[in-house]
């Protein structure tokens, strides 16, 4: 079934995937905290990308650079001049949207056709009553609002004990520029022949006007990015081979290919640096939209930077593909959603693919007796080495096996009292419920058959 964005916001804070940051003091807009699952489950997210684009390919490198850079990096790049989005504000409440979606928001309206009642009126449709449109704040419907200007979306900060021009720095909103300056020592240092790639996770930073929609548009997030150079002749083919390899990738991480679609940029959106761009986009709660971007960025980068610092920087096109480890977590967490029925209401089940849960397994004794506990402990000691487990005694076994399946587990281990006797263990299946009787003896062999590990 489809979930809501309340929903999955829901799970994610009673189950301790994410909280809002610094919650006890108001918390801090669109920010966000990862907890003990979901750390593990984005962790998940980010192994198995680096698994399977750079540890298991010939022809791709890892690279961790510098949050902070020379500010004539973002001059070079262009993100100095171009990386803006039209802002206006709202004169009476002192509101800030992008002048380009202010239509995508629902807007309130004080209807004179209703002796001034106020009503919350969908984006882009004109109200029922007067059928007026939307030209005024559309979130306090009074104050108008001022002519859009520029704002720039990187954050501005000092290096060094002075604050002064000639200490401007950015956080970099953007992990690619980091490759881009250091792709002539990567080139020296492995001796790579084209074509070739280089990898890297890490987090930007994005001053947004209007973020929002959960962990969807954030001012930190984690990009998972790979920069691909090739000669310009193969460019396009290798434009089209990345956007079906990445497509499979997600799929393989289990969002349904129904829900994901391919959307071009046209000509007159795509960045400043592209040839050709387009989004894989996911049917999110709040409707499609991206979060992953394949572009062909030509030789732009190298050649800007050999031009502002005088390095001779091979001109080579460059494929990029580029997705937000936070917005694949929101989209895995979505497609995994479900609930079906059952004897006492409602199951609700995460169906997570056994790589990316958080626990892969979790021990629970059928009781919290004092014979039950000692060896129930026993069989989790076992267990710890091999998987991520966890390990649970509280409340109800059907309430426990409730939790698991809530939070992902695929497999519940269960000691009883017969296990006292015949040392063996029932391993109980999150998405069927079946069951079956094991050695205690064989049960991690058992359990990494069921797992695939």
């Amino acid at each position: 079934m489809s979930a809501t964005m309340d929903v999955i916001v829901s799970l994610c804070k009673r189950r301790g995937f994410i909280f809002q940051s610094s919650e006890i003091y108001g918390g801090t807009g669109s920010c966000w905290d990862y907890g003990p699952l979901g750390v593990e489950l984005r962790n998940n997210i980010k192994r198995v990308w680096w698994r399977d684009f750079v540890h298991q390919r010939d022809d791709m490198v890892g690279l961790d650079a510098s949050i902070l850079m020379h500010p004539m990096v973002w001059k070079a790049s262009g993100h100095l001049d171009h990386f803006t989005d039209p802002m206006v504000d709202c004169r009476e409440c002192k509101r800030r949207f992008r002048a380009d979606q202010i239509d995508e928001i629902d807007w309130t309206h004080y209807c004179p056709a209703t002796k001034g009642n106020k009503f919350t009126i969908k984006a882009g449709e004109p109200c029922k009553h007067c059928g007026v449109r939307r030209t005024l704040c559309p979130e306090c419907g009074k104050g108008e609002l001022t002519a859009p200007r520029q704002f720039n979306l990187m954050f501005k900060t000092f290096m060094g004990p002075v604050e002064e021009d000639a200490s401007v720095t950015y956080l970099r909103p953007e992990t690619a520029q980091g490759i881009f300056v250091n792709f002539d020592n990567v080139l020296q240092s492995t001796r790579r022949k084209l074509p070739f790639g280089i990898a890297q996770i890490g987090k930007a930073f994005r001053n947004e006007i209007t973020p929002g929609n959960f962990i969807f548009r954030s001012r930190e997030f984690e990009q998972m990015e790979m920069q691909y150079f090739t000669r310009p002749s193969d460019a396009p083919r290798f434009y089209d081979e990345w956007k079906e390899t990445r497509l499979a990738w997600h799929v393989e991480q289990g969002i349904p290919r129904e829900k994901m679609r391919f959307r071009d940029h046209a000509d007159d959106e795509r960045a400043h640096y592209a040839a050709a761009a387009t989004d894989i986009q996911f049917a999110f709660p709040f409707g499609w939209n991206e979060f992953e971007g394949i572009h062909y960025r030509t030789d732009y980068d190298l050649r800007r930077h050999s031009e502002f610092s005088g390095k001779n920087l091979e001109y080579f096109d460059d494929v990029e593909t580029s997705v937000g480890a936070d917005r694949a977590m929101y989209a895995i967490l979505c497609a995994a959603y479900d609930e079906e029925p059952d004897k006492e209401g409602t199951r609700v089940v995460l169906r997570l693919r056994p790589h990316l849960a958080p626990y892969k397994v979790a021990v629970l004794p059928l009781s919290k007796n004092e014979r039950l506990v000692p060896l129930a402990r026993e069989v989790w000691s076992k267990i710890r080495p091999a998987f991520m487990s966890t390990y649970d005694e509280t409340q109800a076994i059907g309430r426990r096996y409730r939790r698991q399946d809530e939070i992902g587990t695929p497999l519940c281990v269960t000691v009883d009292f017969v296990s006292l006797d015949d040392q063996q263990v029932t391993i109980r299946e999150r998405d069927s419920m079946s069951q079956i009787r094991v050695a205690i003896a064989d049960l991690v062999p058992a359990l990494r058959e069921k797992l695939g590990a």
